[in-house]
């Protein structure tokens, strides 16, 4: 874009309509030459400015507002006109952290936002012509001339912090919710395939109902500074995944990821906790060294759960292929031997993984006899999330339909164009020695294991749905893993050599 040319939209008045306003202007802001961070607190301000007009100023009267985006010396000039009822900012009460939930919504917190990730910021009422936001965002290091009209000035993103600061790490205070989910989306953007994280009011109701165990990073005045949880997925579950950690860049080097995942480890639980597992990504090896540091090691491999797209900021990893991740657990309790019934041709692999963990049991071959079901019906759970394009199916009880029932289940997951499907068998079940060989005729084929799941100690199988998939481009960090990938890729029937 050329110096003064400007680019104006119109939008419908409509919040559905408020992603698409975010992509044209993070568009245009990148011909401008911004990139990473000063992106995503552009992405900030036009969310929380956009929501304002919308929630505040449509009507059947205003249906539409206009966006103008102009290239000016050093950055980019960000100005949002509508016809909505006029205000006067110097009105609007000064935001600041409430310690009661229902506050949450107080006056100010999104002009409060703006400020903190815009450098200028004005609103101005046009009478007739209705009123307009102006924002300006300066590229890093520019000249920023001396001809831009005299504006507000707000208050700069910080930058890394160097030196070492003391902080705290506790467990969440109910009013911190918002800058949970404020973090979230400044470091991962809307990538966290569960989107609980994005719900401050979520956060609060897992965290109360001890679905989720919450622990916060805060400097000595309460600034907050990161977050990291574990998260019960299912009622019945008596393990929880290590999950929603991150720290705001500005206190990146302090050493709060380790303490905050030690204060996990450690705080006393409401719920039965036998073990926590986690998954990382295999795209970059950053997050698998952080697992093994915790001690929690591989038990297995899940392939193609995640698109392309689900990036670390920050961080450069392979983005042409559909992420894997490893998966790790570590035992919270003294691990109980079990008589499991591996499949004769999984037992060496299994065992080796059980090895890694820490954990001994013992490898029953049943008798004919056991091929016997107790009733017609099987029992299976099932779910799937859209946005990953992953699904998950508990086989909790076997009965004489259970290969029809799962044919029909992994049909519909197809049809749906789900692309990775992950099957998960109960160990202390005689049958799962027997079917095994059934499920894995349907395309099914080794991906690891996962103890005390929430039909015990479980076999994982994995379905991949016409995925192109190149093992070479997984990284992995342990040889645990390296082994374990090998072995999969040796049972994979998609594999054509």
């Amino acid at each position: 874009m050329q110096l003064n040319e400007s680019i104006k939209m119109t939008f419908p008045n409509k919040l559905e309509y408020s992603f698409i306003v975010q992509s044209f202007v993070r568009e245009i802001a990148k011909m401008i030459g911004f990139t990473g961070d000063e992106l995503e607190q552009i992405d900030i301000a036009i969310e929380e400015s956009v929501s304002n007009v919308m929630v505040h100023a449509s009507d059947e009267e205003n249906p539409t507002f206009d966006i103008i985006c102009e290239k000016i010396s050093g950055g980019i000039k960000i100005t949002i006109k509508e016809m909505g009822i006029p205000f006067d900012p110097e009105h609007i009460k000064k935001y600041e952290l409430s310690k009661v939930l229902d506050d949450l919504s107080t006056s100010g917190l999104g002009i409060y936002l703006i400020q903190k990730v815009m450098d200028e910021l004005s609103f101005h009422n046009l009478g007739p012509q209705g009123k307009e936001t102006i924002m300006i965002k300066y590229l890093p290091d520019a000249d920023k001339g001396t001809d831009l009209p005299e504006i507000a000035t707000g208050i700069k993103a910080p930058g890394v912090i160097a030196e070492k600061i003391e902080y705290d790490v506790r467990g969440l205070d109910e009013h911190e919710a918002i800058e949970v989910s404020r973090c979230a989306y400044k470091t991962h953007g809307y990538t966290f395939f569960d989107d609980h994280i994005y719900y401050p009011e979520r956060l609060v109701k897992m965290n109360r109902t001890s679905e989720m165990i919450s622990a916060v990073a805060v400097t000595k005045d309460n600034v907050f500074m990161g977050h990291a949880a574990l998260l019960y997925q299912y009622h019945e579950d008596t393990i929880a995944e290590l999950t929603f950690v991150f720290v705001n860049v500005e206190y990146r080097g302090q050493g709060a990821l380790n303490r905050l995942v030690d204060y996990l480890f450690q705080v006393p639980k409401k719920r039965e906790l036998r073990g926590i597992y986690a998954y990382a990504v295999t795209n970059h090896i950053f997050t698998q060294k952080s697992m093994i540091k915790f001690q929690i090691n591989d038990c297995g491999i899940l392939l193609a759960t995640s698109p392309a797209s689900w990036k670390f900021k920050g961080i450069s990893g392979e983005g042409s292929q559909r992420i894997s991740v490893a998966l790790g657990f570590k035992y919270m309790m003294p691990p109980v031997s079990y008589n499991l019934f591996v499949p004769e041709h999984h037992k060496e692999m299994v065992s080796k993984l059980y090895q890694n963990l820490g954990a001994t049991h013992s490898y029953i071959v049943p008798s004919r006899d056991s091929l016997e079901f107790d009733s017609p019906v099987s029992v299976i759970n099932s779910g799937v999330n859209e946005l990953e394009g992953c699904a998950e199916i508990f086989i909790a009880s076997y009965g004489t339909d259970v290969r029809q029932q799962l044919r029909k289940i992994l049909q519909g997951f197809c049809v749906q164009h789900t692309a990775a499907i992950n099957l998960f068998l109960k160990l202390k079940d005689p049958l799962t020695f027997w079917l095994t060989a059934e499920f894995e005729k349907m395309g099914f084929f080794f991906a690891g294991i996962l103890p005390e799941s929430s039909i015990g100690d479980a076999l994982v199988l994995q379905y991949l749905n016409n995925v192109s998939l190149d093992y070479d481009k997984i990284l992995l960090v342990s040889d645990v893993a390296k082994e374990l990938l090998t072995y999969i890729k040796a049972h994979d029937p998609n594999i054509i050599d």
